[in-house]
């Protein structure tokens, strides 16, 4: 279970990395992020986006670590790591689903709860 888990994980990241990179490029799709407030992002945004991409990576790698999938972190990396992403992504479900964008509400409150569920799969093995 925690690598099947860690696959869907690492896929849904790779799809916000996907996202995150359209908004960093300046597509008009900001009302799914960032709480909304731009149709396109302002460059500090944009930078944003695109450090959140390298660190969806580092989630993947930690995530895939965990699950022994591979084995580039120490144990207690990956294990501590992985709870603290559960915590993150359970953070990140209560603050979208506060977001003032219905948008952002309705897209991206499920997303990080799949995470969240899975991430917790993840760090329980």
């Amino acid at each position: 279970m925690p690598t099947l888990a860690a696959f869907a994980a690492t896929a849904i990241l790779a799809a916000l990395a996907v996202f995150q990179g359209a908004l960093a490029a300046g597509a008009p799709i900001g009302q799914f992020a960032w709480g909304g407030a731009h149709t396109r992002l302002p460059i500090a945004l944009r930078i944003g986006s695109a450090v959140s991409i390298g660190l969806y990576a580092l989630f993947a790698v930690v995530l895939l670590d965990r699950a022994a999938v591979i084995s580039v972190l120490p144990g207690a990396v990956s294990a501590v790591g992985a709870w603290v992403l559960f915590g993150y992504f359970v953070i990140g479900t209560g603050m979208n689903g506060i977001s003032r964008s219905r948008a952002e509400r309705m897209t991206m409150t499920p997303c990080c709860l799949v995470l969240a569920a899975l991430t917790l799969a993840v760090a329980l093995a």
